[in-house]
C-alpha cells in the first residue's frame, strides 16, 4: 500500500489535492489541513485502510439491505424511551429513538457528562446501558455517579479509545444505550492520523452511525466546541447524525440551555432549561418565572419581551444602558442579541424616534442568559434603549412583542397568541403588539392588548 498527502477541509470535508489559504467549495479561509491517505489500489484510496476484523464481523452480522417499496413502509410512530427528565425529552422531540445518534456539544465544564450520566439512572432500570469514556477513569465517573446518585445495575462504563476494542465491547454486551464521551478521544488504529483530527472524526462518526442503525443502538456522541462555539470537526459530523444539541450557558451562572439545532425526529430550535446545583443538573419546567426572577422595580432601561423558543414561548427581560461618550467614538456592546441586529435598532432609534444615540456608549444585556436571535424582539429591545436613554423606567405590567423595519414600522410576528397567553399567565397586564396582529383581542380577559404601527406611537404613549 502507498500513501499520499491530501488536503481536507475541516468546513465541508473536501478535498484538494494542495493547501490553497480559501476553499473554493465552501469559501471558508484557513481551514485545510493536511491528512495521509492509504492508497490500496490504483485510483482507489481509503483513509479507513483495511478494515478490521472486529467491523468486518459487525457489518456481516446483518440481513443483507434490499430496497423498500414506498407504499409498503410503515408510518407508525417511532417508539420512543423516555430519560426521566422531561425538559431533555422536550429537546428530542418526545424522547430518545431507539437507533437515533445523538450530538451533544457544548463548553468544558458545562454538564455534557453530568446530564448524560443521569439520565442514565432513569433509562437503566429497564434498558442496558454502555457508557464508554475515552476521558475519564473508571474511578472518576464513579465518584460523579455517587454525587449524582447514580446506581442502576444496567449500566456498564468501559474506559476505552481504541474504536476496535469498542466494537467487540459492543457486540458481546449488546447495549440499547451507548454514549461515546468524546467522539474526538476515539480513533481507528488504521486511519494515519491523530485522534481528533479530521479523518479519524469522521471515520468512528460513520462506524457509530452504521451500528446504532444496524442494531438500533440509541447513541449519544459528546463533542467539543473550538474557540468560535460550534462543534469541533467538520461539518460532516452535523450532517451524519440525526439530532444536533448544544449546551448553552455561562459556567460562572447556575442556568443551563440545552438546544435543538438539528432533529429528525422532533422540532428544531427547541430548548430545555436546567440549573445547575450540587446533586447535578435539575429541570426549570417555568422558564419564564425563572427568567424573571430578581427582575429589579423602577429601573429605567428595562423591557419585557416574550420569544419563542422552538414551540415554547419564554419571557425574558432586556436591559439597555445609555451614557454619554468620553471618547470620540461610541462603545456598543451586546449580549445574547444579534450586535448588527441591536445597531441597525439604534439607528433606527436616532432617524425615526429622533434619539441622538450617537454620541453615547450603548449596552444591551438579555437577562439569565438566553439568546435572542428572532426579530419579534426589536420592540422591546427598542423600549429598553428609550427608557435607558431617557432615564425612565417602563411601567412594570407591560411587556412588549414586534419586529420593526427600517422606516419605524411594527410588524407582525408568529405565535402571537401564544405570546399573549403567556404573558397574562405570568401576571402582565399590559401588553405591546404590532396592529395586524391579535385579531381576536376579546378572549384576552387579564390582559389588555394595545396596538401600534410604528414606534413613534409607542415612544409617545409609554413616555
Amino acid at each position: 500500500m502507498k500513501t499520499k498527502t491530501v488536503f481536507v477541509c475541516t468546513e465541508c470535508g473536501n478535498e484538494f489535492p494542495k493547501w490553497m489559504g480559501k476553499c473554493t467549495a465552501c469559501n471558508s479561509w484557513n481551514t485545510l489541513v493536511e491528512e495521509t491517505v492509504i492508497t490500496k489500489q490504483p485510483g482507489k484510496s481509503s483513509r479507513s485502510g483495511m478494515k478490521s476484523d472486529a467491523i468486518s464481523a459487525l457489518e456481516n452480522a446483518g440481513d443483507s439491505a434490499v430496497p423498500e417499496h414506498l407504499k409498503n413502509i410503515s408510518t407508525t410512530d417511532e417508539i420512543r424511551t423516555g430519560t426521566g427528565l422531561s425538559e431533555f425529552d422536550r429537546v428530542l422531540g418526545g424522547g430518545l429513538v431507539a437507533g437515533s445518534l445523538v450530538l451533544l456539544g457544548g463548553d468544558p465544564g458545562i454538564g455534557k457528562s453530568t446530564i448524560l450520566l443521569q439520565i442514565c439512572q432513569h433509562i437503566g432500570k429497564t434498558q442496558k446501558i454502555l457508557y464508554v469514556s475515552g476521558e475519564e477513569s473508571l474511578r472518576q465517573i464513579k465518584l460523579r455517579a455517587d454525587r449524582l446518585g447514580v446506581d442502576s445495575d444496567n449500566i456498564k462504563i468501559f474506559s476505552e479509545t481504541n474504536t476496535e476494542n469498542i466494537l467487540e465491547c459492543i457486540s458481546r454486551e449488546k447495549p440499547d444505550i451507548l454514549i461515546v464521551d468524546s467522539v474526538q478521544t476515539m480513533f481507528n488504529p488504521n486511519v494515519n492520523s491523530a485522534p481528533g483530527s479530521v479523518s479519524q472524526i469522521r471515520d468512528v462518526a460513520s462506524m457509530l452511525m452504521r451500528i446504532a442503525k444496524t442494531y438500533s443502538i440509541a447513541t449519544f456522541l459528546v463533542g467539543h466546541v473550538t474557540k468560535e462555539g460550534s462543534i469541533a470537526g467538520p461539518k460532516v459530523l452535523e450532517h451524519i447524525v440525526d439530532c444536533v444539541l448544544y449546551f448553552e450557558g455561562d459556567q460562572n451562572r447556575s442556568y443551563r440551555i440545552i438546544r435543538a439545532i438539528k432533529n429528525r425526529f422532533g422540532s428544531t430550535n427547541e430548548i430545555g432549561v436546567f440549573e445547575m446545583n450540587s446533586s447535578g443538573l435539575s429541570e426549570i419546567k417555568n422558564p419564564s418565572s425563572a427568567m424573571l426572577s430578581g427582575r429589579p422595580q423602577g429601573v429605567p432601561g428595562s423591557c419585557i419581551v416574550c420569544t419563542m423558543e422552538g414551540t415554547r414561548p419564554v419571557l425574558a427581560e432586556i436591559q439597555a444602558l445609555a451614557t454619554p461618550t468620553a471618547f470620540g467614538n461610541p462603545r456598543r456592546m451586546t449580549t445574547g442579541v444579534d450586535f448588527n441586529r441591536a445597531m441597525m435598532l439604534l439607528a433606527i432609534l436616532e432617524k425615526r424616534a429622533g434619539l441622538h444615540l450617537s454620541s453615547y456608549d450603548t449596552y444591551i444585556n438579555v437577562v439569565g442568559g438566553l439568546r435572542m436571535v428572532e426579530p419579534a424582539a426589536d420592540l422591546g429591545i427598542i423600549i429598553a434603549l428609550a427608557s435607558g436613554f431617557k432615564n425612565k423606567p417602563v411601567p412594570e405590567e407591560i411587556a412588549a412583542v414586534g419586529e420593526v423595519g427600517l422606516t419605524g414600522e411594527i410588524r407582525s410576528c408568529s405565535f402571537l397568541e401564544s405570546r399573549i397567553i403567556e404573558a397574562e399567565k405570568m401576571g402582565f397586564k399590559k401588553i405591546i403588539v404590532p396592529y395586524m396582529g391579535a385579531k381576536d383581542r376579546k378572549k384576552f380577559k387579564n390582559i389588555e392588548i394595545c396596538q401600534y404601527s410604528n414606534i413613534t406611537q409607542v415612544m409617545k404613549d409609554i413616555f
